[in-house]
């Protein structure tokens, strides 16, 4: 990674997490839906970027949303996960595509439809394991599963604007 790329990382890992911190644990939707775009920073990790810095960013990305939340490491289990799946599922996704060089996987290289694959997948894991964790019971299974596809559509309806406003489409 040059310089460039790891500045822009650090200044949206920072971002995020003060997104969500400040503005979107904040706002209640009726209980059910609870966003977290902090992801968006996981799921945008250039493709080359080594396993093992996309785990321990990731672990820090998860454990700073938790200190903030009282979760007690459920942000970082959660975001650990994902972070460990993302190269299999970029492969499984991406069999026939090759990747540019650097290239983040975002709309502006690749289509709407691969990138709400790819992000759908990944949010739906995340937030299936944050939920069923916190809850750790399946007393309430069809209540959490409500919260996790709810909260999932919020979270990517989030990342999907976040995608446009920031990152044009290349036609």
């Amino acid at each position: 990674m040059n310089n460039n790329l790891i500045i822009i990382n650090v200044l949206r890992f920072f971002a995020l997490i003060l997104l969500q911190v400040l503005v979107l644990n904040n706002i209640q939707f009726s209980g059910y839906i609870n966003p977290y775009v902090y992801v968006l920073f996981i799921l945008m990790l250039p493709v080359q970027t080594p396993g093992w810095i996309v785990l321990i960013s990731s672990f820090l990305l998860g454990i700073s949303i938790d200190m903030f939340s009282d979760s007690l490491g459920l942000h970082a289990t959660a975001s650990v996960l994902i972070a460990f799946i993302r190269p299999n599922i970029i492969n499984i996704l991406s069999a026939k595509e090759a990747f540019v060089a650097g290239a983040y996987p975002v709309i502006k290289y690749y289509s709407l439809k691969w990138f709400l694959t790819y992000a759908l997948i990944l949010v739906l894991i995340h937030h299936s394991i944050l939920f069923y964790l916190e809850i750790f019971a399946f007393r309430e299974f069809f209540h959490t599963f409500l919260q996790v596809i709810a909260s999932s559509t919020a979270t990517l309806i989030l990342i999907i604007i976040g995608q446009y406003m920031f990152y044009k489409p290349i036609k």
